[in-house]
C-alpha cells in the first residue's frame, strides 16, 4: 500500500488494537490468534494495529514479532489494512520496519524509542532513521519519552514523504492545537490516549476525528457505537455509553499501573476470546476486578 493511500484510510472511521494471544506459559498462541482477527475484522474497523502497545510489543521477541505481523497480513488480507508496531531503539525499530514490510505490512506505527531521554534533535534523527528503512506510510506516536514539538515535526516531514500519520498520546490540547494549525492536512491525526473514547469528543473539536479504540477487543459494537455517536455529534448516546461503560471501566483500569493493556485481556476473556495472561512486567487483574468488570460487559449486552 502506497503511503498516500494509508494516509487517506486513517483518515476516518475508527481503528484498534488487538491484543497478543499466548497460551498458559506466555508463548505466542497463533490458532486463536487468528480467531480473534477473523472475529473483529468484519465490526468496521478502518485499520488494525498488530503488536501495538495492546499486543505487548514492548514483551514480543523478534520470531514471534515476525509470525505475529505475518499472521495478522495473512489472516486480514482483503479485509482490512494491518499496520505494524515498532520501536526501541533506533536500529532495532529501523530492523522491525523492515521485516514488517517483507512480510506484507501495510504500515506501521512508530512507538517510542527505549528508555533514555533525547533532544529534539535526537527524535528526529530517530523517527527520520526508521521512516528512511522502508517505504511504508509511518505514524508517529508522541508519548512518553518522544514528545514531538510543531518545528520537529515540520522538518521531518520534508525529510520523510512516507511520514503520514501523528498519533497523540500525551493530550497536551495546546501542543495538538498548535501542531494541527503548523501542518494542516500533511499528515492525518489519531487519538491515542488510553481509553480513547472518553477524550474522543474533545479531540474531534481539535481536528482529530479519528481514534484507537483498545475497548475494540472485547466489545467491538459497543466501541463501534461510541464511534457513530461521536461522527454525528449525538451527545446523548456518548454520555449514556460513558456513564454506564467507560467511566466505570475506568475506575477498574486505573487502579494499577499497566492495567490499559491487562484490562483488554480481562475483557477479551469474559466474552469467550482468552488470549492468555500478559506478560511481566505486566499484572493481570484480580478476581475480584474480573468480577467487576464482568458485571460492566454484561449490561451491555450481546456484542
Amino acid at each position: 500500500m502506497q503511503p498516500n493511500d494509508l494516509k487517506k484510510i486513517l483518515s476516518s472511521g475508527l481503528l484498534s488494537f488487538p491484543v497478543t494471544d499466548f497460551d498458559a506459559e506466555g508463548n505466542f498462541r497463533k490458532s486463536t490468534y487468528i480467531e480473534r482477527l477473523e472475529w473483529l475484522a468484519p465490526y468496521g474497523a478502518s485499520a488494525l494495529f498488530a503488536a501495538g502497545g495492546t499486543g505487548e510489543f514492548f514483551s514480543l521477541e523478534p520470531s514471534e514479532y515476525t509470525d505475529i505481523i505475518k499472521t495478522a497480513v495473512d489472516t486480514c488480507a482483503g479485509k482490512v489494512p494491518i499496520l505494524a508496531g515498532v520501536g526501541g531503539p533506533t536500529r532495532v525499530a529501523a530492523a522491525y520496519a523492515r521485516e514488517a514490510e517483507r512480510v506484507g505490512a501495510d504500515g506501521l506505527l512508530l512507538l517510542p524509542h527505549y528508555l533514555t531521554e533525547a533532544s529534539q534533535d535526537g527524535l528526529i534523527a530517530h523517527v527520520e532513521q526508521v521512516c528512511k528503512a522502508t517505504r511504508l506510510g509511518v505514524v508517529v506516536y508522541n508519548r512518553a519519552n518522544c514528545r514531538l514539538t510543531p518545528d520537529s515535526l515540520a522538518k521531518l516531514a520534508d525529510r520523510c514523504p512516507n511520514l503520514i500519520g501523528f498519533k497523540d498520546g500525551v493530550g497536551d490540547i495546546e501542543l495538538m492545537v498548535s501542531i494541527w494549525r503548523r501542518m494542516g492536512d500533511r499528515f492525518s491525526y489519531l487519538g491515542g490516549l488510553p481509553t480513547a473514547e472518553v477524550y474522543a469528543a474533545a479531540y474531534k473539536a481539535l481536528g482529530t476525528p479519528v481514534y484507537s479504540s483498545a475497548v475494540f477487543n472485547f466489545m467491538p459494537k459497543l466501541a463501534m457505537d461510541f464511534y457513530h455517536a461521536v461522527a454525528s455529534d449525538n451527545h446523548a448516546e456518548q454520555n449514556r455509553m460513558l456513564d454506564e461503560f467507560f467511566l466505570p471501566y475506568l475506575e477498574i483500569r486505573n487502579r494499577k499501573a499497566g492495567y490499559a493493556v491487562s484490562i483488554v485481556k480481562a475483557g477479551a476473556r469474559l466474552v469467550g476470546h482468552d488470549a492468555g495472561p500478559v506478560r511481566a512486567p505486566l499484572t493481570d487483574l484480580t478476581a475480584e476486578e474480573c468480577d467487576m468488570l464482568d458485571k460492566l460487559i454484561r449490561k451491555q449486552g450481546a456484542q
